[in-house]
């Protein structure tokens, strides 16, 4: 088992500053090549702490922030606009990346924290679970319609 730092948050594992112990093979080939986590060290430890007192401090700023932004994406459903068949089907599947444009104008949201849990691949409504904070999700409406 691998000792790392998260250096951003890894769904599953943890958020950034946690120390976690991994396989050396999930360490070496996925996590510190695409920089979401750094080697352990006992030199690393003042960082940890940097981060973690950082964390902290924003925390309790975004918590207000989160719950506004979380009132405002489930005030109204999200209109995303996709290529369709006649028949309703999509041509490829609506992606995370398609609803956070969509989402753009009432709050400024990540990809990364938006779960779809089944593939949107026809015409319709869906709902998809949005991580603003650690402590706030929002369950947004999603309203896939053809593209004129």
């Amino acid at each position: 088992m691998a000792k790392v730092i998260l250096t951003h948050e890894v769904s599953g594992l943890g958020i950034a500053g946690d120390v976690i112990d991994v396989k050396d093979g999930y360490a070496r080939n996925y996590l510190v090549p695409r920089k979401l986590a750094t080697p352990w060290s006992a030199g690393a430890e003042k960082q940890i702490d940097a981060l973690r007192k950082a964390r902290r401090a924003k925390e309790i700023a975004t918590v207000e922030g989160a719950q506004a932004a979380r009132d405002a994406l489930q005030s109204a459903p999200v209109v995303v606009e996709v290529k369709a068949g006649e028949s309703g089907r999509l041509f490829g599947a609506v992606s995370p990346a398609d609803i956070a444009d969509a989402i753009g104008s009432r709050a400024t949201v990540d990809k990364r924290r938006i779960h779809i849990a089944q593939p949107i691949k026809a015409l319709g409504e869906y709902e998809v679970k949005v991580t603003l904070h650690t402590d706030v999700t929002a369950k947004v409406a999603v309203n896939v319609v053809a593209a004129k």
